[in-house]
């Protein structure tokens, strides 16, 4: 058996156990009763709410989860760098731009279409803009792309910033915006998780046709091109490719720090390096470690809720710092 059949064995159980987590936890902690009632269709009140409410939010926290996983070892792959994590190109800049905007400008529309319009909007524009002001800058590398998103990043926070004084007035409140930026998962209708589910099926088919590129990437850029990789075209293709997704996982979550750094760590360590195994594992494993973190913020101070990025930051900062450790003494 492969590392990655065998790895999927081992996944399939725990994805099993954090989704049964996911729609215990909460302010109201669902018993075996309830979750037996509800896998037996029963129509209660309480039934009723685990079916339409909790469940949705678990699903989408999951695809969320896996969605940064798939981002993170994208860009992980595209950067050579196992401290490369999804944001780093100004996504969740353009991200939260977007969302300031929807949320403290009245456009008139849904507000559940017009922030994950605003935000993937967002999060695809700055990308489009890093690689464009690297391309002027001639820094075609994927050092030269990385410090290009650092300093775009840095001046979209500057203008979120001021969109945030600007645009707030006695009758918006900045608590929403902020809520935001700290990550949540929206609750989705079923018809809404069923289009997040398919958005997310596409973005994983494309994330699997770059496999084989990130594997040759590896290998340095002129082994790469002698095994016939336009590596220009290949890593900006990645790196739209790897910004679509964390777009898509950004508008449905906010801002989740971590998971698309520890994720794909973890299937590193698990089955290797290689990209047709990495892939799907980090996707799976982001997955769990999001609906396990979306539960504890749901469960750890009733009746408040805490921000999912809060708890996904206290997990994964330590995770950062034990990998900046190692990389500095290796």
């Amino acid at each position: 058996m492969t590392p990655t059949l065998r790895a999927a064995t081992r996944l399939l159980p725990l994805l099993l156990l954090a989704l049964v987590f996911g729609v215990s936890a909460g302010h109201d902690w669902a018993g075996p009763a309830r979750l037996a009632r509800a896998w037996e269709g029963g129509t209660d009140l309480s039934t009723r709410l685990l079916l339409e409410w909790r469940l949705p939010r678990v699903l989408a926290a999951g695809i969320v989860g896996a969605l940064l996983g798939l981002g993170g070892a994208i860009y992980q792959g595209v950067f050579r760098n196992p401290l490369a994590e999804p944001y780093l190109l100004g996504s969740a800049g353009g991200a939260a731009i977007g969302a300031t905007v929807a949320l403290l400008v009245p456009l008139g529309l849904p507000s559940s279409l017009i922030l994950g319009g605003l935000s993937f909007a967002g999060a695809w524009g700055a990308t489009l803009l890093v690689l464009a002001v690297a391309s002027g800058a001639g820094a075609r590398d994927a050092a030269g792309l990385l410090l290009a998103g650092v300093a775009v990043a840095a001046m979209l926070g500057a203008v979120r910033s001021f969109l945030m004084l600007a645009l707030s007035d006695e009758s918006v409140s900045l608590q929403v915006v902020l809520s935001w930026t700290l990550g949540g998962i929206q609750t989705p209708t079923w018809s809404g998780l069923a289009w997040l589910a398919g958005l997310s099926g596409l973005a994983a088919a494309l994330s699997m046709t770059l496999a084989h590129g990130l594997d040759l990437l590896g290998l340095g850029d002129g082994q790469a091109e002698a095994f016939g990789l336009d590596t220009d075209r290949f890593v900006a293709r990645a790196i739209l490719i790897g910004s679509a997704i964390v777009a898509l996982a950004v508008a449905y979550g906010g801002l989740v720090a971590f998971v698309g750094l520890t994720a794909p760590h973890i299937a590193r360590w698990w089955i290797g390096p290689r990209h047709r195994g990495l892939l799907p594992v980090s996707a799976a494993l982001g997955a769990i470690l999001v609906m396990v973190c979306d539960g504890l913020a749901r469960a750890a101070l009733p009746p408040a809720e805490i921000p999912l990025g809060l708890v996904t930051a206290a997990a994964g900062g330590p995770f950062f710092l034990l990998l900046l450790r190692r990389r500095i003494r290796t």
